[in-house]
């Protein structure tokens, strides 16, 4: 059944511990998301989310523990180890921090001149090889082609298939990014962070483009501390504190203004309006 990912849970992580350097980052990680769950994750800057997503992405491991502790357990779709470029088959992960691949701000690209030049279906079809442009030794197939524009239409966003990825606003390069995640068709996707950089307009687009995508079935886990980000399909809700899970649950018993207050340190109110949350 290895095979079959889809036939496992997406995630099962127990006693998973993380330095990076000296430092534990990550401690006593106990974490479990079934494929086709909608997850979100909230903590305040600093709190080790993103530790967690490069665990998440085998990036990370998790330490040895010393004798007569119990030894960490890490599994993505039933495997404890993988090639990163297959788990980006069954696993889609968009981040800004994303290495050899555009920013999603408007500044010029990080990443060098030839993404810039890249078209949106171009930098669509370099993620199908994990590359950041679109490279002339790459051999680029009819069904890739076909598999590209079908992720742009997901995420609205055939209208950029032939715009530079150099003249793009913010709200474009990370439907792009979106897009490129999707053209292996994954079971779970991983936003981080989406709404950074996005003006209101671009924010309410993408959120209304994600929820098309959990409609037909993508498995969605955000990573966040806004609450606008948070869709009214997401019913799972984690939170982090100082580099621990300090709360696991439901939407309606964590999202409330008592309990984002201590999480955040800071007297928050919440808002709600069909189905979605605001903060200040």
């Amino acid at each position: 059944m290895l095979n079959q990912p889809e036939a496992h849970p997406f995630l099962n992580m127990r006693h998973v511990n993380v330095a990076l350097g000296d430092r534990v980052v990550l401690h006593d990680i106990n974490l479990s998301i079934q494929t086709g769950e909608h997850v979100a994750i909230l903590g305040a800057n600093g709190c080790g989310k993103s530790t967690l997503i490069r665990t998440m992405n085998c990036e990370l491991y998790p330490l040895i523990p010393e004798p007569g502790l119990p030894r960490p357990e890490i599994a993505i779709f039933g495997r404890s180890r993988w090639d990163l470029t297959q788990l980006r088959h069954h696993f889609g992960i968009v981040s800004d921090s994303q290495p050899g691949v555009f920013t999603g701000s408007r500044a010029p690209d990080t990443a060098g001149s030839s993404a810039a030049r890249n078209t949106g279906l171009d930098a669509v079809l370099a993620g199908f090889f994990s590359a950041a442009s679109l490279w002339p030794n790459l051999v680029v197939t009819d069904e890739m082609r076909l598999r590209a524009a079908e992720a742009l239409e997901r995420i609205h966003a055939a209208h950029l298939a032939q715009q530079l990825v150099g003249e793009m606003s913010a709200g474009e390069k990370r439907r792009i990014l979106i897009a490129r995640a999707l053209v292996h068709r994954p079971k779970q996707l991983l936003l981080d962070e989406p709404s950074n950089a996005l003006d209101l307009a671009a924010q309410r687009d993408l959120r209304e483009s994600l929820r098309n995508l959990v409609r037909e079935g993508t498995g969605l886990i955000l990573v966040t501390h806004h609450l606008g980000d948070i869709l009214p399909e997401i019913e799972r809700v984690i939170l982090m504190q100082k580099g621990r899970i300090v709360a696991d649950g439901p939407r309606r018993e964590l999202l409330t203004a008592p309990v984002l207050s201590g999480l955040l340190g800071t007297e928050v109110h919440i808002g709600e309006q069909d189905g979605w949350l605001h903060s200040w």
